[in-house]
């Protein structure tokens, strides 16, 4: 079953509109996740928001935004002051440019999210804009909110959707020439030959296990080992209690019979 989406809104271009969801294409949540425990007593451990003059827990309705103008001088912004400011990029994926496919660097590109109709009677609208970008191998730019901040996002029409990848501003890409500048450009042309042998060897067609977390296996191995040893305890445990009572019993019968053997002992002897 397909997640719920996170955002929905509309996909616009000029006159043509239609109603779109998004959800994230990657996800994290099956990665072992740990709670932070008191060893003591085996509690979890919870935080929370403490006044850095008074020391005493805030409350949730009291927390608001504060951008720093000096030493402990701070404009407060409230949830509302954040919604006022709200772009209609909050609700409208209004594609404004197109570029080629190709010429958008990879560093660039930061999230994925599946975009998709939210709505039958948009189905039409969606298909023509998908189909007109990728039969001109285009990316449509846009911008759009996430998370109360506006980002540049570009459209990649793929098979019967569009993926949409948020881009990382361009003040956080640093340049590659700063670190490839002194590498030799070319390589020893008797070399190449060689590498490209192993290359051959090596190739083979893509797979997702390619990208499995090693460490993430080992952490389920380890925490089944765990729960196997904890489950064998409390069993063990558990036999103990059983068998206790039992192992009267039969201590109460072995005092019996030797009881009645040393009765009966007692009578041959008169």
């Amino acid at each position: 079953m397909a997640p719920r989406p996170y955002w929905k809104g509309y996909l616009k271009l000029s006159l043509v509109t239609c109603p779109v969801a998004m959800t994230p294409a990657t996800s994290e949540s099956e990665k072992v996740r740990f709670h932070t425990l008191n060893r003591e007593t085996g509690n979890r451990v919870v935080s929370q928001y403490i006044d850095s003059v008074t020391g005493k827990p805030v409350k949730d309705s009291n927390e608001v935004k504060g951008y720093a103008r000096g030493e402990n001088d701070y404009v407060i912004l409230t949830d509302d002051d954040l919604d006022a400011v709200a772009l209609d990029t909050v609700k409208t994926i209004d594609i404004d440019k197109f570029v080629p496919a190709e010429s958008i660097e990879w560093v660039y590109l930061e999230k994925p999210h599946y975009l998709m109709p939210d709505d039958p009677v948009g189905q039409d609208a969606f298909a023509v804009i998908r189909d007109a970008m990728a039969a001109e191998k285009v990316l449509g730019v846009s911008r759009l909110v996430i998370g109360r901040r506006e980002r540049a996002v570009v459209l990649e029409p793929r098979g019967e959707g569009i993926v949409l990848w948020t881009l990382r501003f361009g003040d956080e890409v640093r340049p590659e020439e700063s670190y490839f500048e002194n590498i030799d450009e070319k390589a020893d042309p008797d070399l190449v030959p060689l590498v490209q042998q192993l290359i051959k060897g090596k190739t083979t067609n893509w797979s997702p296990a390619m990208v499995s977390d090693p460490i993430q296996e080992s952490l389920l191995k380890l925490i089944a080992t765990k729960k196997r040893a904890m489950k064998s305890a409390r069993r063990s445990n558990k036999d103990k209690e059983t068998a206790a009572p039992g192992s009267n019993v039969v201590n109460i019968m072995d005092a019996l019979k030797q009881s009645v053997a040393a009765d009966l002992k007692s009578r041959n002897v008169r």
